[in-house]
This record gives C-alpha cells, structure tokens and sequence, in this order.
C-alpha cells in the first residue's frame, strides 16, 4: 500500500474533484489533515503545503503526491515526475513564475533591472540563480504572501506565480520576465518508483486520474446515418483517432461514434443533422484510458 500527499490550498478543491471523478473518493471533513480513502491500494492520505510536498516525498514520507514543478525545483527536490496533472482551480494549468515591475517603470525585460534592486518573492532559490545567471546582483526578500502588494512602496521587483497575470495588472505591475513555466505533476519517491509492487500501484492511480483529467470537456457523439450520406458526415466528424462506424443489423443505415470536444458540439450538432445523420446523442463521459 502507498501513502499519498495532496496539495493544500488552491489546488485542494480541484484536487479532492479530481480523485473523486477517478473513483478514488477522499472523504474529508474542514480542518481535517488526515482524510479517509477506501481503496486496497491506499494506506493514508495527507493533505500538506505544496511547497513541502516534494521534500516529503524525496525523503520517504510518501510514496506519491500532487505538487507544482515550480515547488519541486525550488526545493531542490530529486523525486520521480510520473506524469504531468494539466489541471488548475481556473483552466489546464499552466503557470508561470513572472517578473513584475511598476507599469510607469522604464523596464522592459530583467536584463534592465539595476543591480541592488530590491526583490521579493515566494521562490528564493529559482529567483538567485535567476539573476545570478544574468549576472546581476539584487537583494532578496522572502514574501509570505500577497508579495505584488509591497511593490512600490517596499519593494522594488516582484517575483511570482501567476496564472493570467490579473492580479498583477489590477496591483498597478507589467510583467517583463518569464522566470519559469509550471504545472501540477504527479511525482514519486524514487525507492517507491523501483519497488515493482509499489510501482504498480502507482501506475495504476496515475492511469485513473489522466483518465478524468483526459475526458474533461469531452463528449461523445453517437448517431445513425444513411449509406449515402456516411462520407460527408465522417469528413465533418472531428474524432480522437477515427469514428467508429458500424452498419444496423438489415439496414442500409450505419450507427456512427466519435469523441468530440464539448466546445464545438454547438455548432457541429447542427451541422450533422444538415448532412444528414439522425437519432444524435450528445453522452457525458468520464474517463478516457489510452
């Protein structure tokens, strides 16, 4: 059995979402860090800061947790990445780790930051090596939180996470730097990685929650469709790989099914119906396993 660390925060809501939709049900009251799972293969679960997931994990704590790349390399952490999670509590879950200056400020990239400028940020470590690379000396501060609110008055430069970068325009800041690109990743210890029991079960939960993440805003289109019209209706028919077409029993008519992403079936519902295919069924799916 596995031990499991999940992010607090957040990614917690979107999280427990997702382990439920993969029938892995984390049951949790408020304030609880230590909830209940009912599956063979799960001996505990932790919900913990995503900043110390990955130390956890290297160290033998866990078996398997959900952290941002960005945590796993500020932390220095040598853990196995087993599979990217492209999920977040807004969209797919890209992040980026940005530079931020007041929108009056003559900057246009980090290379224009003067030296001694001072910097404050959640990742210390990313953010030296950052302007060390670039051979600029700045003065660091550790922020514990609403770091674009201490531009300008106390700081000089933020350095920080951001998804769309809103947070930061409405503060009065211009991003003019992309430190580094992150998102969610399923990551595990490397003891736990090379153990063949342990490894199985970590797949086999990895394949559960790609499933989920995979079938989100996926539908699938079920229809019938006269012989003479099958080639302009699967011509029209955006598919994962390709329809499946099957002909009814004693019929001159093929029962046709395809994948398709929820956002288009607005207008191709409509035009399907104008090549010809009847009996459309629009069918939620859950899980998609390649």
């Amino acid at each position: 059995m596995i031990n499991i660390a999940i992010p607090k925060g957040s990614l917690e809501e979107q999280t427990l979402l997702l382990f439920k939709q993969a029938d892995l049900e984390i049951k949790k009251t408020s304030r609880e860090y230590n909830p209940k799972i009912n599956d063979p293969r799960i001996e505990k679960i932790k919900i913990l800061r995503p900043q110390e997931i990955p130390k956890y994990i290297e160290e033998g704590y866990f078996d398997l947790g959900i952290s941002g790349r960005d945590w796993v390399v500020e932390s220095s952490s040598d853990v196995v990445e087993v599979a990217d999670m492209p999920y977040s509590k807004q969209g797919a879950g890209i992040v980026k780790i940005v530079i931020a200056v007041p929108q009056d400020s003559d900057i246009q990239s980090a290379k224009d930051i003067r030296p001694g400028s001072r910097v404050t940020t959640e990742y210390p470590n990313i953010t030296k090596k950052f302007f060390d690379d670039l051979g600029i000396p700045v003065e660091l501060h550790f922020s514990y939180g609403a770091t674009e609110a201490k531009v300008p008055d106390l700081m000089d430069v933020v350095v920080d996470l951001t998804e769309t970068g809103s947070t930061l325009r409405k503060n009065g800041l211009k991003i003019v730097d992309v430190m580094l690109e992150s998102s969610s990743k399923l990551i595990a210890n490397k003891e736990s990685w090379e153990d063949p029991a342990k490894r199985k079960e970590i797949e086999e939960i990895k394949t559960l929650l790609l499933a989920v993440i995979e079938a989100r805003g996926k539908v699938l289109i079920d229809m019938n469709v006269p012989a003479d019209k099958l080639d302009s209706v699967i011509e029209a028919l955006p598919s994962l790989k390709r329809p499946t077409v099957s002909q009814l029993y004693n019929s001159d008519y093929y029962a046709v099914e395809s994948v398709v992403n929820k956002n288009e079936v607005n207008i191709l519902i409509p035009k399907l119906k104008d090549l010809g295919a009847e009996d459309i069924l629009e069918l939620d799916i859950s899980k998609i396993v390649h």
